[in-house]
C-alpha cells in the first residue's frame, strides 16, 4: 500500500468477516500510537492478540447492547486499508429526544493509504447503513488534540460539534 492514488475498482468497502481481523488489528494499533502520541494519559498501545481476536468473533466485533453494530473494511486489493465500526444508540438522558443515533465507534487508515478517500467512503457506508435502519443523526467523537481528524469530520464530512466532553484527572 502507497500513498499514490487508488486504481479504479481496486478498493471495496465491505462488512468485516473474520479473516480481515489481522488487517484490522494492524490498523488498529496504527491508531491507538498516533492516540498515544496525542494523549499519553489517556490512550495506550493494546497487545495485538486481544484486538485481533475481538475482530475475529463473527458478526459481534462489540457489544453493543441491542446488537445492532457492524465493522465495515476497506479492502484495498487483498489488504485491509481501513476499518469503521458502526453501531446504533440511543441517548441515555431522557432529556434527550429518544432518536436513533448511528454512533460512529472507531474508525481508521492505515498511514500508508490516508489522504486517499478511503475515510470518506468508509463513513458513507457507516451513515448509509445507520440510516437504512432508521438513525437520523450520526455521531463521533475524537480527541481535541487531533487537527486533522477535526478538519475531515467538520469540514469534508459536514459534521458540526453538538457537546463537549470535559474532563479532570482526580
Amino acid at each position: 500500500m502507497s500513498s499514490e492514488a487508488i486504481p479504479a475498482g481496486s478498493l471495496a468497502i465491505r462488512p468485516a468477516v473474520p479473516d480481515d481481523a489481522r488487517g484490522i488489528a494492524r490498523v488498529f494499533l496504527e491508531s491507538a500510537e498516533h492516540h498515544a502520541r496525542l494523549d499519553a494519559e489517556r490512550y495506550a498501545v493494546p497487545d495485538f492478540n486481544p484486538v485481533e481476536a475481538r475482530y475475529s468473533r463473527p458478526d459481534r466485533q462489540h457489544d453493543s447492547p441491542d446488537g445492532e453494530e457492524v465493522t465495515f473494511v476497506a479492502d484495498l486489493g487483498g489488504d485491509i486499508a481501513g476499518f469503521v465500526d458502526v453501531r446504533l444508540d440511543r441517548p441515555p438522558d431522557i432529556m434527550h429526544r429518544n432518536l436513533i443515533y448511528c454512533h460512529i465507534v472507531e474508525i481508521a487508515v492505515s498511514s500508508a493509504c490516508r489522504g486517499q478517500g478511503i475515510g470518506a467512503r468508509l463513513l458513507r457506508t457507516a451513515e448509509e447503513w445507520g440510516s437504512t435502519r432508521g438513525a437520523e443523526f450520526a455521531s463521533l467523537e475524537y480527541n481535541a488534540a487531533n487537527t486533522r481528524a477535526a478538519s475531515f469530520y467538520t469540514d469534508r464530512m459536514g459534521y458540526r460539534v453538538a457537546a463537549h466532553t470535559a474532563i479532570k484527572r482526580l
